[in-house]
């Protein structure tokens, strides 16, 4: 089991320029200090102290002026950082779309457009739900709804028309299908 610096104390150590440069350049190749000062352009007294807080976080170990990167440990953090997040809140009630909507939704966003028709389905259910049911939406308002999901907003528009999800006529549109909560 290797130990050292968690995620957030990982990125902490990044966050200085200096030492992010000192990593850097450890990661590619460097060896010691003179060697790291020349590869960042700093000076030997700046890379000697960033060392010397990267040596105290764990992420260095020091030998005089030998240096060495333990690349292990961000491989280790992240891994410790999967384990310990949350799951995400479920998108849908049912289990088999919540699935679909995980693989194709992240952030709040889609993260691509499904090619295979039934799980393109069940992401159009869910976007269709931006559009209230009665009202009508001018093409401008509906890019812009679905502009926050996804930058290919014809295709979206395209697809919850072929699917009945959304009419249209004469450059107006509204709701026509799609799941309703009661």
């Amino acid at each position: 089991m290797t130990t050292g610096p968690d995620a957030a104390k990982l990125v902490g150590l990044l966050a200085d320029d200096t030492r992010l440069a000192v990593v850097a350049a450890l990661a590619l190749g460097a060896t010691d200090i003179p060697s790291v000062a020349e590869a960042t352009g700093r000076s030997q007294t700046e890379v000697a102290l960033a060392a010397r807080r990267l040596g105290r976080g764990g992420l260095v170990r020091r030998d005089g002026a030998e240096l060495e990167l333990r690349r292990e440990l961000f491989a280790a953090a992240a891994r410790d950082a999967g384990e310990h997040r949350p799951p995400p809140d479920p998108l849908s009630d049912d289990p088999a779309a919540d699935a679909v909507l995980q693989a194709f939704v992240a952030d709040g966003r889609l993260t691509s457009i499904p090619s295979h028709r039934a799980k393109r389905l069940v992401v159009l259910d869910h976007l269709v739900r931006v559009f209230e049911p009665g009202l009508r939406y001018p093409e401008r308002e509906v890019n812009a709804l679905l502009a926050v999901w996804h930058p290919d907003t014809a295709a979206l528009r395209r697809y919850l028309v072929d699917e009945g999800m959304l009419s249209r006529e004469a450059g107006v549109y509204w709701r026509s299908g799609g799941t309703v909560e009661v």
